[in-house]
Order: structure tokens, then C-alpha cells, then sequence
């Protein structure tokens, strides 16, 4: 039986997602600290941010995984988990696994008849690039493949909000592409996406609205244009960059590639100035030559 849902809209105005000093610490290490993040209903936002800056905790506490220790957290006027049942909201998260033994199809079948009014499966199929897998079976799927089924699955409860935790992982350049036109296609039909990237090209390119983590707090909250200072969808390369044995490569934290570095330089920067992570790293050359941690 699906679940009963509750689908009355929500005032005009009102925020998708509304975290209010929100705090969240994992025995003494701090994850998220006195957070305040509200999306409004339609925007598709970019939680940009390096490794341990708070990102996936704060879709935890979106999607009622995790509770907060201080203050408010409200997903469309409800809270997280009421939001969940009622099935408003999508998820793709990078841990999980698909259940075995059953073809794709099934599994979005399955997921489909939990809700009152799913997505047509083909459709879900369709949006995730996979119509040609249904018949296959979970357990014989490469890694970009189950990412896919996992966009699917978001896809199919047709939710108000779609949450996406490094929804890029695993696949292949092709594959990247032709997600971001599902996800372009989704911020058009009016749906709320969040998603969590390392990459400021991808976070440029797609989202509306970047915000930055550090630390577990917002280091930087603006439009696209107003944060990178390029326009929306232009293609722009790393802005952080480091000096190795092979010539300048994106910096470990402001970049894709990872690489054992002699000196970085650090062109990006925010409306406070450089990036946090690589000026506080970084040294100017003329002060210390030390090689930087990677």
C-alpha cells in the first residue's frame, strides 16, 4: 500500500529547506556549527566545499538522517522526516546499495509503489539514461551504472526535492553531461535540487545559487555570477591551481586532481578574497617555500 501523503502546497514565499543555527557534532569533532541555509522553492543550489567542510551532514539533516544538537531544521514547512514520508523529497546519497538480485526495472517498480502519485517508470528510465538496463540485474551493474538506478530511484516518487550527494561519482564524461541535462531539466519544470560538489566548474555551470562551506559554516552565500563572477552555463576551468613535477594542476582542494605538489598558487577567491582552504595552506612563495600538504 503506498504511504499516505500529505501533498497540500505550502504558503507562497515559504523555503524548501529552512535550517535555522543548526549544530551538529559527531563526539567532540563539530560537522556543521551554528548553520543558518534556507533554499527557496525552485532553486537549484550547489553546497560547494572541500572535504570534511560539513556538506553531506547538512543533506543528512535535510533528509532526516540525522537530527540536529541546537537548533531548527524544516524541509516544506514539515519536518525533514514527515517531509520524507510524505514523499516531497528525492534522494541520491553516496553510500547505500541497490537491493541484489533484482532487474532494474523491478527495484524502480518497487520504489514507485510507495508513493500515491509516482513518475511513470519509463519515464524515470528515461530521465536517468538507463531505459535500456531495465532488464538487467542490480548485481551485474558497473559503478557509473548504479549511480544512474540511484538518480532513477530519486527520480521516480516525482518529489518536490530533489537532494543529490555527489550525483556525479563514478561516472564517466558522457554520462556527467547527460545528468546535468536531466538536472537542468528538472531546475526547469520548477522542482528545488540541491546538490553537494568539489567542482566549481560543475557548481557554475548548473546551479543558480553556490553556497560555500567551511568548516561547517558558510563561508560564502550568493548567485553564481556574484560568487565565480562568470555567467551562469559558461565553461570555466579550476581557478586554483598547483605547481608539479608535470606542470599545473588543479589544487587538491579547489580541484578534481590530487597530485604530491612543489608550490600552489591560489587565484580563487570569494567576496572575502582567496579561498579559505588554499590561503590558509598556501603561504605566499616569497615568505615560505615549504611543499604544501596533499
Amino acid at each position: 500500500m503506498p504511504f499516505l501523503t500529505d501533498t497540500r502546497p505550502e504558503p507562497p514565499g515559504t523555503p524548501a529547506v529552512d535550517l535555522r543555527g543548526v549544530s551538529r557534532s559527531y563526539g567532540r569533532v563539530p560537522a556543521v556549527a551554528d548553520l543558518d541555509l534556507r533554499i527557496g522553492q525552485g532553486e537549484v543550489v550547489a553546497l560547494l566545499g572541500p572535504n570534511g567542510a560539513g556538506k553531506s551532514t547538512t543533506l543528512d539533516l535535510v533528509l532526516g538522517l540525522s537530527t540536529p544538537d541546537t537548533g531548527t531544521a524544516r524541509v516544506l514547512c514539515r519536518s525533514p522526516a514527515e517531509a520524507v514520508r510524505d514523499g516531497r523529497v528525492g534522494a541520491l546519497l553516496q553510500s547505500g546499495e541497490l537491493l541484489p538480485h533484482v532487474t532494474v526495472g523491478e527495484l524502480v517498480e518497487l520504489v514507485a509503489a510507495l508513493h500515491d502519485r509516482p513518475l511513470a517508470v519509463d519515464t524515470a528510465l528515461d530521465v536517468a539514461g538507463i531505459a535500456d538496463l531495465r532488464r538487467r540485474r542490480t548485481n551485474r551493474l558497473s559503478g557509473g551504472q548504479v549511480q544512474r538506478v540511484r538518480f532513477a530511484v530519486a527520480l521516480v516518487a516525482d518529489s518536490d526535492l530533489l537532494v543529490l550527494d555527489e550525483p556525479t561519482a563514478g561516472l564517466d564524461v558522457a554520462s556527467r553531461s547527460a545528468f546535468w541535462d536531466a538536472i537542468r531539466g528538472q531546475g526547469r519544470a520548477g522542482r528545488t535540487v540541491v546538490f553537494t560538489t568539489h567542482y566549481l566548474e560543475e557548481a557554475g555551470a548548473y546551479a543558480d545559487r553556490i553556497v560555500l562551506l567551511a568548516q561547517g559554516r558558510v563561508a560564502a552565500d550568493g548567485p553564481v555570477t556574484e560568487l565565480t563572477g562568470a555567467r551562469r552555463g559558461a565553461p570555466f576551468g579550476p581557478s586554483c591551481r598547483a605547481r608539479t613535477s608535470t606542470g599545473w594542476r588543479a589544487c587538491p582542494e579547489c580541484g578534481p586532481r590530487r597530485r604530491t605538489v612543489t608550490r600552489w598558487s591560489c587565484a580563487a577567491t570569494t567576496p572575502t578574497g582567496p579561498c579559505g582552504p588554499c590561503s590558509r595552506a598556501n603561504p605566499p612563495p616569497a615568505t615560505s617555500r615549504s611543499p604544501a600538504p596533499t
